[in-house]
């Protein structure tokens, strides 16, 4: 008889692993599948953390090469040593996923190590017959299966990725060479981070964007004032373009680009291109088909509010289903599924939910847009402030960017926030709770607010939206 578990996670990424340790902390018994020889996923292993980690590292070497005489720092001839600062990453990288082994460990969670597939969804024998998972040629029982697979770059037609010419965000992050010239297909929030690494350690940077701007989706006065402060820092944009072919040589690519609506195709050398128009969910080999698990019509796990599949015992998570695809969006949907097989009745609200691009300045989100509010005719109130209005912004020398607070016009209840600025995605985190508490304006205008902070600046947009900002 196979080993039997009350759940079987398939994926060990941010969702995967913390649905895998929630249930285990409420007294189930959990097997988690992972095919990488480590734990994490994506997030920690080639996204998230080594993403973070060169971020970080290309960051401090342009402060030194430009701005610490601001300061009265003197250092000399700033150099390079891309080695170290990758052999810094991978450092960074392994302590994340240890930690991860060992939280399973500590929890007991039993780490299922190969590529799984689901042979049988739980209940097909009979009513309550436990599902079967097959990993590595071995068969496990479950009550209970979730889909935490989480996706794959997204493949652009006679654009073949090598990871050593064309690569993804995976081979991005393993260059051991600066670029002369990077050009990155995509202006979403993959392409301009890791385009900002390349171009602070010395690269020429040329973002080529399908759209009239950069970062779809987030709101339209942040993308445009944004796209500003990326071309003063040296990154150049080719927007309403697109790539229609690619050919690769020893020195580089040739890329052939065209207008979007159609027009003359123009040539453009590269010495390497990342591609980063988006990401898919990674769903191929679970044996969805055998099992007749509905996919919809973007490939995505199809799921009710509870992330059931059409077939009972079966749920899928994180990227696999429909919505924003962002780590801490996978965490909560697994902490939640792990609570509701438990039992429990968590809940999670998809309004409150974060998005950070972690450039410098950050750029933050949460909640509405004014052009979702306008679309569905809702009245609203704006409330704006400057950080070049802020004390302690002026004293970091991060002038750049604002706070954006969107409330209802009647209610002031508030309804979204959009920042650019410095530790923007720290500062998201106090409207995040505004809106899951359903604050208005004007109670975040009226808790106090450390001075000098940053945070100040949230708190004048919230006092500009209610009434009117002091400072300004």
């Amino acid at each position: 008889m196979p080993e039997t578990f009350d759940v079987i996670v398939i994926g060990a990424g941010p969702g995967g692993y913390v649905c895998a340790i929630r249930a285990a902390q409420l007294g189930m018994k959990v097997a988690c599948v992972e095919k990488r020889e480590t734990l994490g996923g994506t997030c920690l292993n080639i996204g998230c953390i080594p993403s973070k980690a060169l971020l970080h590292s290309s960051e401090v070497f342009e402060e030194a090469g430009k701005h610490f005489a601001e300061h009265g720092i003197g250092v000399g001839q700033v150099t390079l040593d891309l080695a170290k600062m990758q052999a810094r990453k991978a450092e960074v990288v392994s302590a994340n996923v240890k930690g991860v082994e060992f939280l399973f460990k500590k929890n007991k969670v039993t780490w299922l190590k190969g590529e799984g597939r689901i042979v049988a969804p739980p209940g097909r024998a009979n009513e309550g017959a436990p599902g079967t998972v097959q990993v590595a040629g071995t068969e496990y029982g479950a009550k209970h299966i979730v889909i935490a697979t989480g996706s794959e770059s997204t493949p652009l037609r006679g654009v073949e990725v090598d990871e050593k010419r064309i690569v993804t965000s995976t081979g991005a992050l393993e260059l051991d060479a600066v670029p002369g010239h990077l050009v990155v297909i995509g202006g979403g929030v993959i392409g301009l981070e890791m385009g900002s690494v390349w171009r602070r350690l010395g690269a020429q940077v040329t973002v080529i964007e399908f759209l009239d701007g950069i970062l779809p989706g987030m709101d339209g006065e942040v993308r445009k004032q944004f796209e500003r402060i990326l071309a003063k820092q040296g990154m150049k944009f080719r927007l309403s373009s697109k790539v229609t072919g690619a050919a690769v040589d020893d020195t580089g690519v040739t890329l052939q680009v065209e207008p979007a609506a159609g027009g003359a195709a123009e040539a453009i050398r590269a010495d390497v291109v990342l591609l980063a128009i988006g990401r898919r969910p990674h769903v191929t080999g679970l044996g969805l088909d055998a099992v007749g698990v509905v996919l919809d019509e973007r490939g995505r796990v199809k799921t009710d509010a509870h992330f059931t599949t059409n077939i009972p015992g079966i749920y899928a998570i994180g990227d696999a289903i429909a919505g924003a695809m962002l780590a801490h969006k996978a965490e909560d949907e697994g902490y939640a599924l792990a609570e509701m097989l438990a039992g429990q009745k968590p809940h999670i609200n998809y309004d409150a939910i974060p998005g950070v691009v972690y450039t410098w300045p950050e750029v933050a989100s949460v909640g509405a847009t004014e052009e979702t509010l306008k679309a569905a005719g809702v009245a609203y109130k704006v409330g704006k402030f400057p950080f070049m209005a802020n004390g302690r912004a002026r004293a970091m020398g991060a002038t750049d960017g604002f706070v954006k607070v969107l409330a209802d016009k009647v209610t002031d209840r508030v309804l979204g926030a959009h920042i650019v600025g410095p530790d923007a995605g720290t500062l998201i985190a106090e409207i995040a709770m505004a809106i899951e508490f359903g604050a208005s304006a004007e109670d975040i205008a009226r808790v106090s607010h450390a001075h000098p902070s940053l945070n100040e600046a949230v708190k004048e947009a919230a006092m500009a939206a209610w009434n009117k900002a002091l400072h300004i």
